[in-house]
């Protein structure tokens, strides 16, 4: 059985930002959404706290340690038309050791900083709400 497809998979994304208020997006080469831009992020792991999901999916995915700041959002993230089913919060973090590099080059075909103000098109559905949900956060805080 497959997460995500033959049941609801569980998942978990990190809405970084650098000092210039850039977000940090990779695209990526396999589905969903394949050659759409996304935050780092990945499945949870059985018995695995949310938080312990995001600091190691960015440190498997991108190569840095980072601080969960707080929690921006949970995102029903459905994608009929490829059969999937996914529940994803996204939390706000900040980079605290390493230096960024693509970990899973066959997952990930590039990865960038973008302006929030100029995303690329091609965004995922996980990206998209975690915008918002930031958007939303910036205007509380």
């Amino acid at each position: 059985m497959i997460q995500g497809k033959d049941y609801i998979g569980v998942g978990c994304g990190a809405f970084i930002l650098n000092e210039k208020n850039e977000l940090l997006l990779q695209l990526r080469n396999k589905v969903p959404e394949k050659e759409y831009w996304s935050i780092p992020g990945g499945k949870l792991e059985l018995f695995e706290t949310f938080e312990e999901a995001v600091k190691r999916e960015v440190k498997e995915e991108i190569g840095v340690g980072v601080h969960v700041i707080d929690l921006l959002g949970i995102c029903d993230h459905i994608i009929k038309n490829e059969e999937r089913h996914w529940v994803s919060p996204s939390f706000l973090c900040k980079i605290v050791a390493g230096e960024l590099q693509i970990m899973e080059p066959t997952k990930h075909l590039d990865m960038r900083w973008f302006p929030l103000d100029h995303l690329p098109e091609k965004i995922t559905i996980t990206t998209q709400d975690a915008v918002k949900n930031y958007k939303k956060y910036q205007l509380k805080n």
